[in-house]
Formats: C-alpha cells, sequence, structure tokens
C-alpha cells in the first residue's frame, strides 16, 4: 500500500457543532426568530418585484418543497399588503337595460358598493309600495275614466248620426259585443229572418239597399276610430308616465342627492327611474305584471331587474387583498355564470354571476401554486390574456373549442391590476422559461429561494432561534442545547456540506415533532440529544425496508459482494438508490473482461439500453484517458467489456467511473484488487477525480455490509477528495474509524486509487517518456502493447 496516503481522521468525518457557538442551555431563554432563515436573496427579490408597479413584474417564487417557499410568498405579500395605504375598488354587476344579455360594470370606492346595495333594496322596497298605490289614486282614476269616456263621447256621436239616418229607413242599430250591426223594423218591433222573409220581394230589396248605405255611412262616420283609439292611449300613456314620474321622483332625488359625488351611481339610478316610468303601466298597472304575482315574487322581480349584484366588497380589506386560490381551475379563477332550471329550460341573468380569485384578488396580489395551475386546462393562457389586456373576462373557455355556443350572458370585463405570485419548483420555472416565450415578460421576477445557509456561528444562533420559534408554534417543549447542537449536526447532513446548513424548514418542524413525541414517551421535560437521535433511527427504521433486503441479498450470497480477498478485473463500486424521499447506498461489484480486437471499451449497460446517458459518459470518457495516460505513441487497440454485475434496473450517473477504471486496468494487467475497499469518483480525461454525490449513503451502505460480515480493520471506502467537506457520517462509522476498525481514504486522481486498491506504486512517467519499472503504469503499457500486437 501506498506510504504516503493516510486515512481521513475522525475530525474530518464529521463537523461537530461547538457547544461555544449555543450560549444558552435551553431554547426557553432565546428570542423568537422574526423573518426567514438564511433567504436574504430572496427577501430583496421580493421586496423589488412588490414594489415595482410596472406591467410584467409578476413573480415567481422558486425553490424545492419542504424550505418554507409558500410560508416566505403568503406572508411576505401581508406585511407588504398591510403597508399600502389605498384600498382596491369594489365591483358590482347591474343589469343592461338596453339589453340583459351584456350586464354591465360598476365600480366604487372601497366599502361604498354594500351601502349602494342596501339603499337600492330600500328603493325597490318603496317603489313596491307607492307605484301601485299611485295607479290605485282617486286622481289617476279620474283622469283615466276622463279620457276613456272623450274616446266613448266619439264612438257614441259617431254611431247616433248613422242611428237617425237609419230611423227614417226603418231601420234599427243594435250593438253586440263590440260590432255594430242592422235590422228591418215593423210596427215598432225588430224583425226576425222568418218575417222578413215573408215581405214582398221588392220591400225586401229596398230594406237591402238601406242596410248597404247605411253600412257605408257607418264606415264613413268611424273612419278616425283608430286615430281616436291612439289618441286615447297615448293620453293614458302619457298620464301613466306623469302618474310614475311623480310618484318616483320624490324617491330617486334623495337617493341622487346622496351620491351626487359618484357621477356613475347616479347615472345607473337615473335609468333605473326612466325604465320604471316607461314600464311602470306594465309593472303596476291595471292587469300588469305584478298583479297576480305574490309579495316576495314582486321583490324577486325587482331584484332580477333593478337590484345590484355585489362582486367584490373590500370594506373589511385593510391595505391589499391577499388572496390564495389552492385550486386554481379556470371557473374558480375568473369566476362564473350559474344557471336556475325553470321548467325543464336552463335561464340565467347577471344576478348569477359569480367572482373568481382575480375579483377578489384585484388592486391586490394573488398566490397560486405554478404546478396546480398549468395542470388545469385552458387556464394559464387565460392568465396570460388577463395580464396582457389588464382585464377579467367572465366567459366559457368550452365553448371555444366545442364551436358550440348556448344562449348566456357577456359580461362587461373589470379593470384588472393585480400583482400574481406562482410557487413552484426550478424544473417547473425552466419548462415554462423554454416552452413559453410569453412567459419571461409576464414574470420577471424571480424569487430564488436558497436550499443550504453557509454554517457560521451567527448563522447557528439564528438555528436556534427558528428551532425555539417553531416549537413554540408547534407546541413543543423547548430544547435543550445538546438537542440544538444535533439538529444543526444533521442540518448540514441534509445539506451534504459541512460548511452548510439545510433550509428545508419542513423536514425541521418534522423532526422537532418526532423528538417531542419521544420526548412525551420518556417523561422528560425538555428535549435533548437523544430524543433527536431516537427519531431520526425511528425514521430509518420505518423507511429501512428496502434497503435491508438488499443487505440480506447481499448477506445469503444471492447477490454476489466481496469484502475480503483479491480479484482480478472485479472490484466494489458504491451506489445510490433514491425512493421517494428516502435514500440509502449499496455497494455494486463492477467486473471488466479485456481480449485483443478492435472494439475498444464496451459499455454492456449501455449496449442493453439500461445505462442511461451520464453512465454511458462516463464510460466513454475512459478511452480518452487510456489514450491520453499510456498509449501516446502508439495506437489502442483491445477490446474490453464493462459491466454492473446484477443490476437489473436503470444506472445513471458517472460516479462509479472511477472504480471502472481502475477495474480496467486490472484486468488489462492481471493485477488484483483488493476486495476490502469500495470506490466512488468520477474522472475526467486526465484521470483526475471529481466530486460524485451521496457520499454519505455510499459509505454508510458499505460499512453497514462489512459490519453485519464483521469488521476486520482492513476494510475501507475511497472517495473523492473533492468530497472530504460533504462528509456527515452516522456515529457508528466515525467510531469504526476511530477505533481502527474501518478506514476512508480520499484520493485526487487514478493513480492514488491504483495504488491503494493494488498495494503497489502506480509509477511516475519519466522524462523518455515511460513510466519506472515494476509499477502498475509501466504494466498498462506492457499490456496495451502487447495486446495491440495480438490483434496484429
Amino acid at each position: 500500500m501506498s506510504e504516503t496516503m493516510q486515512a481521513l481522521s475522525v475530525d474530518q468525518l464529521y463537523k461537530v457543532c461547538d457547544h461555544q457557538d449555543l450560549p444558552f442551555r435551553t431554547t426557553e431563554t432565546l428570542e423568537n426568530f422574526s423573518g426567514f432563515f438564511g433567504q436574504e436573496r430572496a427577501i430583496e427579490a421580493m421586496e423589488f418585484g412588490v414594489s415595482m408597479r410596472r406591467p410584467g413584474y409578476n413573480l415567481f417564487v422558486m425553490g424545492n418543497p419542504h424550505t418554507g417557499r409558500f410560508s416566505f410568498a403568503i406572508e411576505n405579500l401581508k406585511n407588504y399588503a398591510k403597508k399600502e395605504n389605498s384600498k382596491p375598488s369594489d365591483w358590482c354587476y347591474l343589469n343592461n337595460l338596453s339589453d340583459s344579455r351584456y350586464p354591465v360594470i360598476l365600480e366604487l370606492p372601497a366599502g361604498k358598493a354594500a351601502q349602494l346595495r342596501k339603499d337600492v333594496d330600500t328603493l325597490l322596497e318603496s317603489i313596491l309600495t307607492d307605484l301601485p298605490a299611485a295607479f290605485e289614486s282617486p286622481g289617476y282614476q279620474r283622469s283615466k275614466s276622463r279620457i276613456e269616456r272623450d274616446f266613448t263621447r266619439r264612438y257614441d256621436q259617431a254611431v247616433d248620426s248613422v242611428e237617425r239616418k237609419a230611423r227614417e229607413f226603418s231601420i234599427a242599430v243594435y250593438r253586440d259585443a263590440g260590432s255594430i250591426g242592422f235590422t228591418p223594423v215593423s210596427e215598432g218591433q225588430a224583425m226576425d229572418e222568418a218575417g222578413f222573409s215573408q215581405l214582398p220581394e221588392d220591400e225586401r230589396e229596398a230594406f237591402q239597399r238601406n242596410i248597404d248605405f247605411l253600412e257605408e255611412e257607418l264606415n264613413e262616420a268611424l273612419t278616425e276610430l283608430p286615430k281616436w283609439r291612439r289618441e286615447a292611449a297615448g293620453q293614458i300613456k302619457a298620464l301613466d308616465r306623469e302618474t310614475a314620474q311623480r310618484s318616483l321622483a320624490p324617491l330617486f332625488a334623495g337617493l341622487k342627492e346622496r351620491y351626487v359625488h359618484q357621477a356613475n351611481v347616479v347615472n345607473y339610478l337615473t335609468h333605473i327611474e326612466r325604465d320604471l316610468i316607461k314600464n311602470a303601466s306594465d309593472i303596476a298597472g291595471e292587469g300588469g305584471t305584478l298583479e297576480t304575482r305574490t309579495d316576495q315574487m314582486r321583490i324577486n322581480f325587482f331584484q332580477e331587474n333593478y337590484g345590484i349584484n355585489l362582486m367584490v366588497d373590500n370594506h373589511k380589506t385593510k391595505g391589499a387583498p391577499v388572496v390564495y386560490e389552492a385550486h386554481p381551475s379556470y371557473e374558480n379563477l375568473f369566476g362564473r355564470v350559474e344557471y336556475n332550471s325553470e321548467m325543464g329550460a336552463l335561464v340565467t341573468n347577471y344576478q348569477l354571476i359569480r367572482p373568481g380569485a382575480l375579483h377578489r384578488a384585484n388592486g391586490g396580489y394573488l398566490l397560486l401554486e405554478a404546478e396546480k395551475l398549468i395542470e388545469q386546462p385552458f387556464v394559464y393562457s387565460a392568465l396570460k390574456r388577463a395580464l396582457k389586456s389588464h382585464e377579467i373576462r367572465i366567459e366559457n373557455p368550452i365553448n371555444e373549442y366545442t364551436g358550440v355556443s348556448t344562449i348566456t350572458l357577456n359580461p362587461q370585463p373589470i379593470k384588472l391590476n393585480v400583482k400574481v405570485v406562482l410557487v413552484g419548483g426550478r424544473d417547473t420555472y425552466y419548462l415554462l422559461q423554454e416552452l413559453d416565450h410569453d412567459f419571461e415578460k409576464m414574470f420577471r421576477v424571480v424569487v430564488d429561494f436558497d436550499e443550504d445557509v453557509r454554517r457560521t456561528p451567527s448563522s447557528i444562533r439564528n438555528y436556534a432561534r427558528l428551532m425555539k420559534t417553531l416549537a413554540t408554534e408547534e407546541g413543543l417543549a423547548p430544547l435543550k442545547r445538546e438537542a440544538v447542537a444535533r439538529l444543526v449536526e444533521h442540518s448540514s447532513r441534509l445539506a451534504e456540506d459541512q460548511e452548510m446548513l439545510s433550509a428545508h424548514i419542513g423536514e425541521l418542524v418534522d423532526l422537532l415533532c418526532e423528538a417531542d413525541f419521544r420526548r412525551k414517551q420518556k417523561g422528560d421535560e425538555l428535549i435533548n440529544a437523544p430524543h433527536v437521535e431516537a427519531a431520526l433511527q425511528a425514521k430509518e427504521k420505518r423507511t429501512g425496508r428496502l434497503s435491508e433486503k438488499i443487505l440480506e441479498g447481499i448477506l445469503n450470497r444471492t447477490v454476489l459482494i466481496d469484502t475480503d480477498g483479491e480479484s482480478v478485473g472485479c472490484a466494489n463500486g458504491l451506489t445510490v438508490l433514491q425512493v421517494g424521499d428516502v435514500a440509502f447506498g449499496t455497494p455494486a461489484r463492477i467486473t471488466v473482461t479485456v481480449h485483443p480486437g478492435s472494439k475498444g471499451i464496451v459499455d454492456i449497460e449501455r449496449e442493453v439500453t439500461l445505462g442511461q446517458p451520464i453512465h454511458s459518459k462516463g464510460v466513454l470518457i475512459l478511452s480518452g484517458y487510456l489514450g491520453h495516460k499510456y498509449a501516446r505513441q502508439f495506437p489502442i487497440s483491445l477490446s474490453a467489456s464493462i459491466a454492473m454485475e446484477q443490476s437489473y434496473g436503470y444506472i445513471d450517473g458517472d460516479s462509479a467511473s472511477l472504480a471502472e477504471i481502475c477495474t480496467l486496468i486490472s484486468a488489462l494487467t492481471d493485477i488484483p484488487i483488493r476486495q476490502s475497499f469500495a470506490t466512488t469518483g468520477s474522472i475526467n480525461q486526465y484521470g483526475e477525480v471529481q466530486a460524485i454525490g451521496g457520499v454519505n449513503e455510499k459509505i454508510e451502505g458499505f460499512f453497514k455490509l462489512c459490519q453485519m460480515r464483521g469488521l476486520t480493520g482492513t476494510q475501507s471506502v475511497i472517495i473523492p477528495k473533492a468530497n472530504v467537506r460533504n462528509l456527515m457520517l452516522k456515529k457508528e462509522v466515525v467510531k469504526a474509524v476511530a477505533d481502527g476498525d474501518f478506514a476512508i481514504y480520499a484520493v485526487s486522481n487514478v493513480d492514488e486509487c491504483l495504488e491503494l486498491l493494488m498495494g503497489r506504486k502506480a509509477g511516475q512517467l519519466k522524462a523518455d517518456g515511460s513510466f519506472s519499472q515494476r509499477s502498475i503504469n509501466a504494466e498498462v503499457v506492457k499490456r496495451l502493447r502487447e495486446v495491440a500486437k495480438a490483434k496484429a
């Protein structure tokens, strides 16, 4: 083994939280933490986005779940909204008395709409009483009777003149159900048909001629009857209007005076007054619309025609409204028109228009979850249209795509002035940015939520205050200093960095609640480090079924993994499996075979389409490294096959490339690899070892296998030197290293790894381009030349 390579010290494997950074005994003495932990960048971006009043400066709060991004957004918006001085307007829909299919909008200062609706309801109740009374008054009845008498007098005079002429011809005039007829008279009595038929023919003809003459005279006398009827009807209408105006004017005058400074309200009242005057006789006259209805039906009739549909009432709103819509469907966001079923038909009116979240948030802020928004059909594109046009339209989006349109309302659009704040993941943001060219113009402000916070004495103290605040909010017991220290250490593990703390507040809350549960089980007053440890172990046990099954398969030799001895062309790699929110490490056997040929390095995983692109890239880099390192003076000609043994699923990532190159060199040179080592790391074409992810889980996965088989003191893990800062290993691993039962090495290049795995010097490159004799690298060059000759 290399004399220069030293295993990592215990201090490098786990960064303990110094109690000097926690100057308290329990969190009871700490102040609450205000604000958001380690989110200075996000706070600055949020402040800019809210303060920027130009169109298009909507916000996208970007970050992973459980980081507190939603609470951050809603709390910041509420704080900003409270400081705004101007209240948003109230909005109402009114009946369009010209065409009821197009309801009109009424905008009022905050708090005025509810009062106006109350005043209008009172007005309509008064009209229901006063208007019918005006038409039932003696004065109206006398005037109407006079007009009717004048019409009747003209009619009677015309008929009387004809009747006088008829008497000269012994012909009587009779009136029957509004019609006028003539009949002969004999001896003062009207003749019936039998008597008329017995008259001599010349007398019958004379009567007939006289009757025809009288009918012509009657028609001549009644020529102007339609004109008299029109004049009478006009006079009655004028009387009705005058009567209605006298009745309604005092009622409307007082209300108009109250809203004299609201021109749109006065215009609305004027329109109602004109419509009532115009249709007063139909509404309240004899035989009118309301005559056969109950009082409630009369009230409903007035409400459906003249009432106010109050869409948004902001009289209780302090500052600007902040609205969160949990289910942003089309109707929930933009509003809808409801229908009633009457006699099997669907009917609607302006009173059945319902507001959406955009209406309630108008003048303030609308908070939506991006993923839920884009899940809903038609909503995202409609939201963009609303933000571009600065207006809210209540439409049925299905009609546009089905081609089938029902008779419905088309309400007047409402002016829109709102800040939309989307909360979503990074993938969602970049996807929208790529697929929608309008997205960047509509959401110009990115509030990027940090995942990690630098671990400093100051941030540790703030973290402790945050724990105190969260414990108080959740009704948990205070924490001892030791418990806080353990949580700080676990936070660094979550961040996968000794110098950072995780900003995943949701996971911290869950851990605090579970630790408090363990405290209650023990009957302790305060949360201590053992309670935190017990909560962590319990969660690992709950979610550890799959990892235990895999380990069991290795122990019973179903899966072949050796942890002692030596083997040529075979090495232990390390992998991480992610199942939901659970990640665990497990070793994997890597094997390589080499033989003369020209196929190069064949990745078996790639050939069977189990190897994903990044894994395949890592294998292809091996060829580049071999050529650069060993074959500058001759061409490489060999065939090699690399496989991840007993893997039956997709494999991705290049963290096995360090183990693969070492295994390839072992197969090429017949130098055995110590199976007590497991290796993880990525390499580049120059043989430099690069950092990988999941280093803690990988080490712990191999350690657990060695522990189950029995620690020998020779078992070790090789990791990239760049990953040393990511180490936050479990206490049992740290203890085994301290006792000399386990070791962890960090390497920066392939040569260092080869020396550890093979126990020989890798060899230095001499001035003549060759490697030192009896070294691993010299053996590689020698074998490559032999393989090339054998192939030739």
